[in-house]
């Protein structure tokens, strides 16, 4: 498995979330586990967690389940996490601060290397040990980093051209918290954070299932 295969959406996203689970139970010690305890740990059927390891490789034994690291460690690559990523951050203001003071990234091998704004009033501040830099210094820092991701934290109206100037310097993806849809009309690979949407559709289907029962679950993993 060379971890380049065409992993549809939902699977990747249920991938992550294994890999989670997997963690805690190396921490616990546990050297097997099944696809039925996979499922139940995730509110998903054990049909449902074989089809999507069926994507990792054949590390389960009939009757006996997973061997905890070796599939640890084959999702880790799969999912890209056995790398080091490096990432720019654009934007210094509340949900940039955050995301620079988020531990888990350097945890996860993410690493924001630098830090640029358009704001005057920031430029030289120290964000737990990243100095932000101007907005037009950005390219110029940026060559030969080895920086492949973006990160979007700037108002609407600026992440459009935020994320031309990425897209110009030949990032490979970006993470965008403006609450926006960019235009991009290269294969640059797009994830965007929209917390008022998120929590919209969280108070609309609340509200909707409020209606049908109180039990209702809020997010289906198996779409």
């Amino acid at each position: 498995m060379d971890g380049k295969q065409n992993i549809p959406r939902p699977t990747a996203r249920r991938l992550s979330l294994y890999l989670r689970e997997l963690v805690v139970l190396l921490s616990a010690n546990r050297t097997m586990v099944s696809s039925k305890q996979i499922g139940a740990l995730l509110g998903l059927t054990d049909a449902q967690v074989r089809k999507d390891l069926t994507f990792v490789g054949q590390f389960g034994h009939s009757g006996v389940g997973y061997d905890v690291r070796k599939l640890h460690e084959n999702l880790r690559r799969i999912l890209g996490r056995d790398l080091i990523w490096n990432a720019a951050l654009i934007g210094a203001g509340n949900i940039g601060r955050a995301l620079l003071s988020y531990r888990p990234f350097d945890e996860l091998n993410f690493h924001i290397t630098s830090v640029f704004d358009s704001d005057p009033g920031s430029w030289g501040l120290v964000l737990n040990k990243r100095t932000v830099q101007p907005i037009s210094e950005l390219e110029t820092t940026l060559e030969n980093s080895g920086v492949r991701l973006g990160i979007i934290a700037v108002p609407s109206h600026a992440a459009q051209g935020v994320a031309d100037r990425l897209v110009e310097y030949g990032i490979d993806g970006i993470l965008n918290f403006a609450p926006r849809r960019l235009e991009l009309s290269t294969d640059v690979i797009v994830s965007n954070v929209d917390f008022t949407l998120s929590f919209e559709q969280l108070a609309f289907q609340v509200a909707q299932a409020s209606h049908l029962s109180p039990d209702k679950e809020i997010d289906d993993l198996s779409r």
